[in-house]
Parts: structure tokens; C-alpha cells; sequence
């Protein structure tokens, strides 16, 4: 009955959205409402539900994409973006760019969480997009199937780090044995199958795209422009690497860098390098680029809003223990445990929409079945973080950033977006039980 339940909210959600027409955001709400009832929340819990779930995705989100929407914005409507496009054109070329893109994705998408390295990367793809007149899909999804993967599937993000620990795997064989699988995963997912995706048209997608009027200003070098919009992956990487190259800091230099580390100060500091780089320096007054920054935040109001709306029904299936009841359900059946860990980490990821819930909670249930079976943990880490990645669709917030950046429609989400997922889904559990039979 349960999973009637979610399958029917689902299907209002998308029925709302889709045929009724009606803001994503209230529709997340209506449902959640809707689903948190009948579920069982008592009804004096429900608000709860609603404020925690709102508070969890955008107290770790909002100042990441407002202050990364800002950056991207500046770096646009200055000309560095079009400097960096460039640049990458001449490396590898309009018929190759897309390869470009992906192996950005994958080198930067080591150390960031997709969040932030969605909101930093976008605006890279639409500077390649607008000056030489590329298909968007086409040219970016291999980039965002990159981010994926490795937030899925490799140390040091937390839902891999996390299994590493509950199951006592090895963290560098984890990642190794991560590598093995995520490079074919995204290739086959990113540019074999974006070769298929060309006549998708986006929407008048105008937050990237630089003013004629920029062109009074001076427009920044290519080493400045690079520098200044990669600086936000450069502070993180250096903030990751020294408590490796200085284990012995003390307390006071550990906390800086901790602080420094923060994803928001990052931003902060990269943003405020930008303004004098980016702006000052080539000649705009402090209030343009004011204005610039201004812009900005209007133009991604409505997907902070809808972010807002997916972390409501996340909080709402998490709450009423339907994360729990599906994962004692599937642990049944009598299938490969490394099969069977991936499946019930896919399925909770498909009605709860948090691909972190869906690998933490399947690790729970499957950890007594590994030990019994003795599945390398290695492996069942990734199984389960391919799993997490599976059924991607209207309660993801991936889902929807992807949607509104793009300017898509739900149907060209869905046949884009969510089979990319699906495919780094299901070609990382080949890739896990082809590694099985050799390990």
C-alpha cells in the first residue's frame, strides 16, 4: 500500500506540472501534503516536515547557487567565458568539444560536490554554446554525467566515503575500482548517448549569455579569465590536499583552513576576486557590477524555489519511514546481494529523491547479507552508489536545476536527464559485477 501511495503522488506531481500547468514549486508542496497524510504523518508533524525539509536542501545549497549564479553571471557579461570557449574550441576542437566539457566535469567533479560544480561548470557550457551556435544538450550533458558519476560513485564524496566506513572497505582500492567503472560509465552515458540527443532545443536561457552593451568595457585575457572562474575549484583542491601535506598543523591553522575550506567561503572569495578581475579592473563601477550580481539572483529565483519544493517531499518520505519500510521489503528476494544492494538503493532512490538517502539507507539493510555472503565491500560500496543514481525524475533536485538552467520541457528532461542517469546506473553495475569475477 505504501508504494501504491508513492506511485499515485508521483503521478499527481507530474500530472500537475505537465497537463495542469501549474509552479513546480506549489505543486511540491499540494503533493507533499498530500503524500505526508497519507502516509500516516500526524498532522500536527506535517509543518515540521515541511520547514526541515525545505531548511535541509537549501541551507546547504542557497548560498552556493546564488553566490555561484552571481559568479557565472560576471564572468559572461565580461567576456571571460566567451575567452575560455575559446580556448577549449582551439584544444579540442567544435566536433570534439563536447569530450572537452566531459573530461572538465570529471577532473573538477574529484574534489566538488555536484552542487557546486554544476553551478561553477554551466556557465562554461553555455559560452560554448552561444558562440558557436552548438546544441546545449548535446554539448553539456556529457559534463553533467561526469559531476554525477563521481559524486555517486567516488571518494572523497560523502555518501562513498560514508559506505567505505560502514563497511569497512578500503578507501584507495574503493576509488580505484571507482575509476574502473566510471570511465566507461560516463563515456557510454555522456557522449555515445548525447550523439543522439542533437534536435533537443532549450529555452530562452538568458543568464549566461553576455549583453551587447559588455563590449564598451574591456574584455579580460585568457590566463585571467580562466583563473578567475576556476578559482573556486583551485581553492577547494588546495583546502582538500594540505591536511595531507602538513598532518601536524596545529589546532588554530587547522580551523582557518577549515573555514577557508567551507564551500560558501569559497564561493565568497572567488566572487569578491571576480568583482575586482572581472569588473573593476576592466573598467565597470562597483554599482554595475552590483546590478550584474542583482540580475542574477532574479533569474534563479523560481529553481531555488523549486529546489525548495523537492527537498519538501524528500523530508516527507523520510519522515513517514517509507525509506526503511521498502529496503526490509526488497531485502526478500533472492537475488546476487551485489544485484539486490543496487536495486534497493535504485527503488529508494525513485521515491524519495535523495540519491545520499537511497545509498545510506540500502547500506543498512544489505550490510548483514554482505558479511554473510562475503561480497567484497569494495565492490557493494559501488554497487550501491550506482544504485543511488538510478530513477532520477520530478523529486530530484539535479533534476529540476538541469530542467531550468536548460530552459527544458518535462518531456526532454525526462528523455534526456533521467536516461543519462539511468544509463551511469545501470553500465556502473555491469562494470561492478564484471570487476566481481575477476577480483
Amino acid at each position: 500500500m505504501t508504494f501504491i501511495i508513492i506511485i499515485l503522488c508521483l503521478a499527481l506531481l507530474i500530472v500537475l506540472i505537465s497537463y495542469f500547468k501549474v509552479d513546480a514549486f506549489l505543486s511540491f508542496l499540494i503533493v507533499s501534503i498530500v503524500a505526508g497524510i497519507s502516509l500516516g504523518i500526524p498532522l500536527e508533524k506535517l509543518p515540521t516536515s515541511i520547514n526541515n525539509g525545505i531548511g535541509s536542501i537549501m541551507g546547504s545549497l542557497t548560498l552556493i547557487i546564488v553566490l555561484g549564479a552571481m559568479l557565472g553571471k560576471l564572468v559572461a557579461e565580461s567576456g571571460a567565458a566567451q575567452r575560455i570557449a575559446s580556448v577549449m574550441v582551439n584544444i579540442f576542437g567544435t566536433k570534439h568539444i563536447q569530450w572537452g566539457l566531459m573530461i572538465t566535469g570529471f577532473i573538477v567533479g574529484i574534489p566538488l560536490f555536484y552542487g557546486i560544480g554544476f553551478v561553477l561548470l554551466v556557465p562554461l557550457i553555455f559560452s560554448v554554446v552561444y558562440k558557436y551556435k552548438l546544441p546545449a544538450v548535446y554539448i553539456g550533458l556529457p559534463m553533467l554525467a561526469a559531476l554525477s558519476v563521481t559524486h555517486g560513485f567516488l571518494p572523497p564524496h560523502p555518501s562513498p566515503v560514508a559506505l567505505v566506513a560502514q563497511f569497512n572497505a578500503d578507501l584507495g582500492m574503493t576509488l580505484i575500482y571507482g575509476l574502473a567503472v566510471a570511465i566507461p560509465a560516463i563515456i557510454l552515458a555522456g557522449p555515445v548517448f548525447c550523439s543522439t540527443l542533437k534536435n533537443i532545443k532549450t529555452g530562452p536561457v538568458k543568464l549566461f549569455e553576455q549583453k551587447e552593451d559588455s563590449n564598451q568595457y574591456c574584455v579580460p585575457g585568457s590566463f585571467l579569465s580562466f583563473t578567475t572562474a576556476m578559482l573556486p575549484v583551485f581553492l577547494l583542491i588546495l583546502v582538500t590536499v594540505i591536511p595531507y601535506c602538513l598532518p601536524d598543523m596545529g589546532e588554530n591553522a587547522s580551523s582557518v583552513l577549515s573555514f577557508v575550506g567551507a564551500p560558501s567561503i569559497v564561493m565568497l572569495i572567488a566572487l569578491v576576486f571576480a568583482t575586482y578581475t572581472l569588473g573593476i579592473k576592466q573598467g565597470r563601477s562597483i554599482k554595475n557590477v552590483m546590478g550584474i550580481y542583482g540580475d542574477a539572483v532574479k533569474d534563479i529565483a523560481m529553481i531555488l524555489l523549486i529546489i525548495a519544493g523537492s527537498g519538501i517531499f524528500k523530508q516527507v518520505m523520510e519522515d513517514s519511514g517509507v525509506s526503511e519500510e521498502l529496503a526490509f521489503g526488497l531485502q526478500k528476494l533472492s537475488i546476487h546481494p551485489l544485484i539486490l544492494g543496487w536495486l534497493i538503493a535504485a527503488i529508494i532512490r525513485g521515491c524519495v529523491g535523495s540519491a545520499t538517502v537511497a545509498a545510506l539507507t540500502a547500506a543498512s539493510v544489505i550490510m548483514p547479507l554482505m558479511i554473510q555472503s562475503g561480497v567484497n565491500p569494495n565492490l557493494m560500496v559501488l554497487s550501491l552508489g550506482a544504485g543511488s543514481l538510478m530513477f532520477s525524475h520530478v523529486n530530484d533536485a539535479g533534476f529540476w536545476m538541469f530542467k531550468e538552467y536548460f530552459g527544458l520541457t518535462m518531456k526532454d528532461t525526462l528523455r534526456s536527464w533521467s536516461v543519462m542517469e539511468a544509463l551511469v546506473s545501470i553500465i556502473g553495475l555491469i562494470g561492478v559485477l564484471l570487476l566481481s569475477l575477476v577480483i
